[in-house]
């Protein structure tokens, strides 16, 4: 078998909740050697967020997957040197605790630093290392509210929405993995590691697109307009006449005209307005009346039969279900079953991409709390009298 591409890789992740555990996930899929470290009576919360089944957590068998899983207590003296001890043989440490933290346990990047001058240290808060808001306890919601996300989400009239999972921490998580394979590309040229400091606040909000720069040079604030847009039209949400929704998007002049001629609107088209996605924006209520009105005369197998003979954009609107089943992922492989010795098997998203030649994989899924903790510290050079005794003063 080919080596996967960070084959040779040792990451350690200090990191919890969430964007700082899922890149190290990420970096895992592609043969890092993640090795996951808890708190010895504290696990990561993500163990218990959401269902179980028999107790077993079941977001901590995605986020932990791959993570080979240590206790070890930083607090405690014995923590720290044996955090140091793993340090030296690591290339990334990923952490998210409040800035301030490692240092006050010793674990500053002046001491990772000398145990390791080639380790890159990969801080991951709400909102940085530094500035009047570093020390506040962060969260993705957080983000998603001050990144200006939530003013944008919703109906006009309606409240500003949140998303009902973790978005801004799954941005930077992806921010995050970006960020540590350019630290470690520079490290071939240095030689030497650094810091990188990832706050939350920031990824969501460059994906947010040119708010800041349409407010810099017009004044311009993007109000919610629900799931129409102020770039184009038609793009909404429509029912089917069996019940279900379905979502179009034009963004293409040429798919605005298809829909237009499919619905039996091609008069639209010769409209001087038409031409722009900004001017059909403004008509968004004609052209929803006439693709709404024709897609309520439908089924969903109807409609998306009509829209794909037309080479026109739609696809239903699916809730988890639907993605199980569909043949597109089924194709890709994006849902894949991996084996697991607590729940027997388990279906999960497959690694982010594809890749030719070395691909990723999903080894095992999140393990036991501290179910490695004797193997990876062994490696080390420790003994069972050594791994003992550190257990006896708490550090484990």
């Amino acid at each position: 078998m080919t080596r996967p591409p960070l084959h040779g890789l040792r990451v350690l992740d200090l990191a919890t909740l969430f964007a700082g555990p899922l890149a190290a996930t990420m970096l895992g899929d592609f043969g890092a050697e993640v090795v996951k470290i808890e708190h010895p009576r504290k696990p990561d919360p993500s163990r218990g967020h959401g269902p179980d089944k028999d107790g077993v957590g079941l977001w901590w068998k995605l986020l932990g997957r791959n993570k080979r899983a240590v206790t070890l207590d930083l607090s405690v003296p014995a923590g720290r040197d044996t955090l140091l001890r793993l340090a030296a043989t690591a290339d990334v440490v990923v952490e998210n605790f409040r800035p301030g933290t490692l240092e006050r346990w010793g674990l500053g990047w002046d001491a990772l630093s000398a145990a390791n001058p080639r380790l890159v240290l990969t801080r991951v808060t709400g909102f940085g290392q530094f500035g009047p808001y570093s020390h506040r306890p962060g969260f993705g919601t957080l983000a998603e509210a001050m990144s200006g996300f939530a003013a944008v989400t919703g109906e006009p009239e309606g409240p500003p929405t949140l998303p009902p999972f973790g978005l801004a921490d799954s941005i930077a998580a992806l921010a995050t993995a970006y960020a540590v394979m350019t630290a470690l590309t520079a490290r071939t040229a240095t030689g030497r590691g650094q810091v990188v400091d990832m706050a939350i606040i920031e990824p969501i909000l460059t994906v947010l697109g040119p708010q800041p720069l349409w407010y810099d040079q017009l004044g311009y604030v993007q109000p919610r307009t629900g799931n129409r847009s102020r770039n184009n039209a038609p793009r909404n949400t429509y029912r089917t006449a069996d019940g279900s929704w379905l979502a179009v998007s034009t963004s293409a002049q040429s798919i605005a005209e298809r829909v237009m001629r499919l619905v039996g609107r091609p008069d639209l088209i010769d409209e001087p307005w038409f031409s722009t996605g900004s001017g059909r924006a403004e008509h968004a209520d004609e052209l929803d009346d006439a693709v709404g009105g024709w897609i309520a005369r439908r089924t969903r197998a109807e409609a998306m039969a009509a829209f794909e003979k037309a080479e026109a954009a739609i696809a239903p609107i699916y809730d988890i279900r639907d993605v199980m089943d569909d043949p597109q992922y089924q194709a890709l492989g994006t849902i894949t079953e991996v084996p697991d010795p607590e729940l027997g098997a388990v279906r999960m998203q497959n690694v982010l991409f594809r890749l030719s030649e070395t691909p990723g994989a999903i080894r095992w899924a999140g393990r036991p709390h501290g179910a490695d903790t004797d193997a990876v510290l062994a490696e080390l050079g420790l003994s069972p009298d050594d791994i003992t005794a550190l257990r006896t003063q708490g550090a484990l």
